[in-house]
């Protein structure tokens, strides 16, 4: 897994901000100091704080997710699963499944889905936060991701070995498939999702995935 670069270049806050795709002040943790952050602060702060960070440059972010983004993180982890699983293909994360991808780097995507030749031995690791690469990562969108930090993320995805990355829009009901940094395919509600060279077979209807967020109970 690659080395992540320190902040010693860095001279203002402005600085980092755009190191870290400027994301707003408010989710930005200053204990410890920027730089500084290391797995078990990330541990700390959600047993202590209550807060779900992701670990940007030894910096702890605070990740976003609204109740809208999480009904439709669930829902589609359970889609995936009803496919992984039954063909004993491998193991699918939810929204606090957190992996570390270089020293000072760990992300959390929404969902994600982990051949079983990801783990070692075939076997699921004991620590809170493993160094595991998912093969499909799930990212879904809330109020205040930037467009530079989750172009940060699919840099961070693609070069640490992720095959593909789904970005999940809640507001535009639409899902741009990624294969690569570069390489994007926008589907709209109408469209099928399907697993690609990944996950051939897999195929979800994106209305039904986001008729999640118009369901009413029934009187």
């Amino acid at each position: 897994m690659p080395e992540v670069e320190t902040l010693h270049e860095l001279r203002t806050l402005a600085d980092l901000l755009n190191r870290l795709g400027d994301v707003p002040l408010d989710r930005l943790i200053l204990s410890p100091a920027p730089g500084l952050a290391v797995k078990s602060d990330v541990i700390d702060v959600r047993e202590r704080g209550n807060r779900l960070c992701e670990l940007v440059d030894g910096v702890l972010v605070e990740k976003p997710i609204g109740f809208r983004e999480s009904i439709l993180a669930a829902a589609l982890a359970q889609f995936l699963r009803e496919f992984v699983v039954p063909r004993d293909l491998g193991h699918v994360s939810g929204a606090d499944g957190m992996v570390r991808f270089a020293r000072g780097l760990a992300r959390i995507p929404d969902a994600a889905y982990f051949a079983w030749q990801s783990f070692p031995d075939g076997q699921l690791p004991a620590e809170a936060i493993p160094d595991l690469v998912p093969d499909l990562a799930v990212e879904v969108l809330s109020g205040s991701n930037t467009p530079g930090e989750m172009q940060r993320k699919l840099k961070e995805y693609f070069g640490s070995g992720v095959s593909l990355v789904w970005v999940v829009s809640p507001d535009e009901r639409t899902i741009p498939v990624q294969n690569s940094e570069a390489e994007s395919r926008l589907l709209r509600e109408d469209d099928i999702l399907d697993g690609g060279h990944l996950l051939p077979g897999f195929q979800l209807s994106l209305s039904r995935l986001f008729s999640e967020l118009d369901r009413e109970a029934v009187s």
